[in-house]
Formats: C-alpha cells, structure tokens, sequence
C-alpha cells in the first residue's frame, strides 16, 4: 500500500479549508491550493481560527493546534502539488471543471499518487475517467462542517482498485472519521436522503402549505432535527443543493428528484443562503430573518 505523508488539497473554500485543517491536525503535511490567490489566503486564516477555537475548549492542544498550523502550505500553482501522495479535489460541484482539475492533475503527480474527489452527487466513474489512473481515484465525500462532522463516504468507482480502497479506509481511520461505503450511484447515501427531504421542504414553502418559520419549527421540534430543512439548506449553499438534485433528476430519471422551480429562482437571483448573505433567511442583521 501506498504510504499517504503529504497531501494536496484543490479548493480553499468552506469543504476544503476544512479538509486541509483535519489532515494537517491527524500529522500530514497539507499543501492548500485554489484559482483564486485571495481565497488560499483566508482560508488559512479561517484555519488559524477554527484551530484556536478548538484549542480553547479543549478539544485539542495547544501544541496540536501550533503544529497543524505548520503543516499547511499554501499552493499557488497545480505544480506546487507535485509530490503530493494523495491529492483531494473540493471544486465547485461542477462535472467539467472537477474533470480539467484531474486531467491536469494528471500530467503533474508522479505515477504512484492517489486521487480523490469530495464530490457530493457526481460519478466517481465518470471523473475518474478524466485521469490516467482510474485505479487510484476514489470518492471521499466529508461532511460539512468538516473539523466538527465525524462521517466520510467513500466511494469506488468501477476501476477504483482494491489497495486504493483499503489505503483509503486506514486515512479516513487516521483522521478520526467513521467510514459510510457507498456505491457510484448519483448523490451516494446521505445526500440521497437528504437532498429529496429539502427539494421536497422548498416545495412546501413553494406551495404555501407553510411558511420558512413554520417548515424549519416543525422539523426541528416534530422530527427533532438540529436544524430546518431551509436553514440547512442556506448553510449548505442553494447552488449546490440544486447541482445535487440536478444530478439525482438527471441520473435516476425520476421525476420525485425534479428541483423545486423556488430553489431555481433562488439560485438564479444569486440568493444562495449564507455565503451570499440571502436565502430562505436574510443574513444582514444580527439574527436571521425569513425571507418568506
């Protein structure tokens, strides 16, 4: 098996800020790298200080925390990751742009270096295709917030061999992870579940059956979820929910999988929830607002 000791991660946004913070925190050396130079650069120091947050409840050690700082090295250019062990992509959830990052990928990592994709809908198949080493390319979708989500489902695709997957398996192990196996089918098992439930909350606002207060009070307190269906859904991004179900409509061909026309709206007027400052909330004021 192929011993993992530095690991690159493509995309500095909020999934791979948090990937690079939990490999660095279980002893890698992390390098970091994204298009955009600015976004290397705060997601370092929104690293810094989720890091320090831990420390400060005790959750890990100071020392621990001061040398997962020392382990992540930003990544200006692809080329910086190219004696990478493993390299994970954390894109945006877009089938094209995942497959130009592995087929670049490709001419740079030397010829035993893994590859995976934090994908959460797309066919680890199908992106593994775009490589030149469909053997060493596996799904690891983390959970989001990563740090705090202790799930990771890992995914073969059809060419994804038997060492890649064990190698696998003893890093998410390594990260202090649970490990969900899943098949390459579109969206896996937890959004599989998930996304249906909030596609189907949208629609229930969509048709006036009730409003965002009252759809996320009766989920938080009549099913004793966390959070509501339109809260997590402006947490998650409403561009990519509506990318997953776009996936799960397209792959499946079910038509319970069609996204609500409200959540393509939303996406259209650029409300993608948090990120954006507007969603099925409004995030300008001290307390979240719905916004219908």
């Amino acid at each position: 098996m192929n011993e993992i000791k530095k690991v690159g991660v493509v995309g500095a946004g909020q999934m791979g800020n948090g990937i690079a913070h939990v490999f660095a925190l279980a002893g890698y050396q992390v390098r970091l790298h994204d298009v955009a130079e600015e976004r290397i650069a705060a997601a370092m120091s929104i690293i810094e200080k989720n890091l320090a947050r831990q420390a400060a409840k005790g959750n890990i050690a100071e020392a621990d925390a001061a040398r997962a700082r020392a382990a992540i090295t930003p990544a200006v250019s692809l080329d910086a990751l190219a004696d990478c062990d493993l390299v994970v992509e954390s894109a945006t959830e877009n089938q094209a742009i995942k497959k130009k990052i592995f087929g670049e990928l490709s001419n740079i990592l030397k010829k035993d270096a893994l590859m995976a994709t934090n994908t959460s809908s797309i066919s680890i198949t199908g992106l593994a295709s775009a490589t030149d080493r469909p053997d060493k390319f596996i799904g690891l979708h983390f959970m989001n917030p990563v740090p705090v989500m202790q799930l990771v489902e890992v995914i073969r695709g059809i060419a994804t061999s038997k060492e890649t997957f064990e190698t696998a398996k003893i890093i998410v192990a390594k990260l202090g992870k649970t490990i969900a196996v899943s098949e390459d089918f579109p969206a896996f098992i937890v959004n599989r579940v998930l996304m249906p439930m909030i596609n189907e909350a949208i629609y229930t606002l969509y048709e006036g059956v009730g409003t965002v207060e009252a759809i996320d009070t009766g989920l938080k307190l009549g099913a004793n979820h966390p959070m509501g269906p339109l809260e997590l859904a402006d947490f998650i991004g409403l561009d990519t929910c509506l990318a997953i179900m776009q996936v799960l409509y397209e792959g499946l061909a079910d038509s319970k999988y069609r996204p609500c026309p409200l959540l393509v709206k939303y996406v259209e007027a650029g409300w993608l929830g948090r990120k954006s400052g507007r969603g099925f909330y409004d995030y300008s004021g001290p307390v979240p607002q719905p916004t219908r």
